[in-house]
């Protein structure tokens, strides 16, 4: 079986591509003849809670805060009717 197919192909045989990556191999996906993208297996992930949020934390998409660390308030801006009506006055 080849490893490229046009995304009209890939999306008529999509069962059999992800059995087929399931199995450990790769796919890739054409548009226009171009590689578009690519299909391949999930690494499993089981390095626990604490390490996937280090990981996350790193990147700075998630921010940790300590046990008993004060929440600070966001900053409200006034709704969208009051900003509204205080344009017409």
């Amino acid at each position: 079986m080849r490893d490229t197919y046009s995304l009209y192909e890939a999306k008529a045989r999509l069962s059999a591509l992800v059995r087929r990556v399931r199995e450990g191999g790769r796919v890739v996906i054409t548009v226009h003849g171009k590689p578009a993208a690519e299909l391949c297996p999930v690494e499993a992930d089981d390095t626990g809670l604490e390490n996937r949020l280090a990981r996350l934390a790193e990147r700075g998409i998630v921010v940790r805060r300590t046990a008993g660390a004060r929440l600070e308030p966001v900053a409200r801006k006034q709704g969208a009717l009051a900003r509204f009506l205080a344009e017409r006055e």
